[in-house]
């Protein structure tokens, strides 16, 4: 299966995922779970790569997917240079436990 639909349908699921990537992106370490923390680190490679090129294209794609534009410019300023020598695998989870609510496994991803 190419991706997870935690269960939503497509519209819900972009957004959602959306303003995860863009907090992620904000805050370089959140609380999640186990799930969306797996989709979470395919779109944040994407990102990455995509502020590694830094071109004016990429720049506009990125700030098509992201929903805030000073998250873009801190991913083309600050984060991209922090991986310009490495080729992939940006992000890191850890995974915590059940959620004492609903026992969903829960998980931290962070930036590496």
């Amino acid at each position: 299966m190419a991706y997870r639909k935690l269960g939503r349908d497509s519209s819900a699921r972009r957004a959602l995922l959306r303003s995860i990537v863009t907090s992620f992106f904000k805050y370089e370490r959140i609380e999640t779970t186990a799930m969306k923390a797996r989709e979470i680190s395919k779109f944040a490679d994407q990102m990455i790569t995509l502020a590694k090129r830094g071109d004016l294209h990429a720049r506009r794609q990125a700030l098509a997917f992201l929903v805030d534009e000073e998250v873009t410019k801190k991913l083309f300023d600050e984060l991209a240079p922090k991986y310009k020598e490495r080729q992939g695998g940006y992000t890191r989870t850890y995974k915590l436990g059940p959620r004492r609510g609903d026992a969903a496994e829960m998980a931290i991803i962070e930036l590496v």
